[in-house]
């Protein structure tokens, strides 16, 4: 099977440069992964930090690999969140949250990932869970740990709500990595480089593996990167600015709900500027 190699664009989100693996024109998802962000250390002079802004139809995965991050929501929740910990939000309805990197020292590192809700949850109740300890799994050229779902055996507790797959993995030579048939796969490269079958995948590229695979053999060099897989989201959605819905309609709707303040997506207590909706462009 072809590997498809497709390079990170460049984007800024508050005032910290991100690296965008997703969503790519030939890939809108990957299973229900919609949106990866990849932020710091490379190129970025400001923490991750921005005001309370809405979500609807989603759900965000923040993982760490260096600093701290502190989550706020329109739920009350306020959660630091540090490396080896997973932060999941479901947006449902409506959501407003806010993430604040300034009690970090440097830019920190992670990624910022959102996971399309499927028709029967996503005008559900806004939802929030961490997971302060994920399941690892030792590969003998490294390590995997499962963020969400279930890999080679090893499953999280992480909520879903489509099957799918989520693994940090950190590799330093060669592995065979366990796959679902029914699912599609991409290999993100966050550092270091990977090796797909015969494929070089360098840092911030993605890799889309594909379906009807039941392994994939790598070789790797001082490698951190991201296995994301899932059965293949089964909706067309569209996507703008912070919303995951199905049409225009839907998004002018809960756009002009943040404008107006309405109640659908409550507030957070912080004291970073709330952030407004950009012009909506045909």
């Amino acid at each position: 099977m072809t590997v498809e190699l497709y390079e990170s664009t460049h984007a800024v989100v508050g005032e910290a440069a991100v690296r965008r693996a997703l969503p790519r024109r030939a890939h809108r998802t990957v299973g229900a992964w919609c949106f990866l962000d990849h932020f710091g250390p490379a190129g970025s002079s400001a923490p991750l930090t921005i005001g309370p802004h809405p979500h609807i139809g989603l759900q965000t995965v923040t993982w760490l690999l260096e600093g701290e991050l502190v989550h706020s929501d329109s739920l009350g929740s306020e959660q630091p969140i540090r490396p080896g910990q997973l932060n999941l939000m479901s947006a449902g309805h409506g959501v407003v949250h806010a993430e604040d990197g300034r009690s970090a020292a440097g830019a920190g590192h992670g990624v910022q990932l959102w996971i399309a809700q499927p028709e029967a949850t996503r005008h559900g109740p806004a939802a929030f869970e961490h997971h302060a300890h994920l399941p690892a799994m030792s590969m003998g050229a490294g390590h995997a740990t499962v963020l969400t779902g279930s890999f080679g055996g090893t499953v999280s507790k992480a909520r879903t709500d489509t099957p799918l797959v989520g693994v940090d993995l950190v590799l330093d030579g060669r592995a065979d990595l366990p796959l679902e048939p029914s699912y599609e796969y991409a290999v993100v490269v966050l550092s270091g480089s990977l090796v797909v079958d015969a494929t070089t995948v360098p840092a911030d590229t993605l890799a889309y593996v594909g379906a009807g695979r039941d392994e994939v053999r790598v070789a790797a060099e001082r490698t951190r990167a991201l296995l994301l897989g899932g059965v293949p989201f089964g909706e067309e959605i569209t996507m703008w600015w912070n919303f995951v819905a199905r049409s225009r309609d839907e998004m002018d709707e809960a756009r002009a709900a943040w404008e107006q303040a309405s109640d659908r997506f409550g507030t957070v207590r912080t004291d970073l500027a709330r952030v407004p909706a950009p012009a909506v462009t045909r």
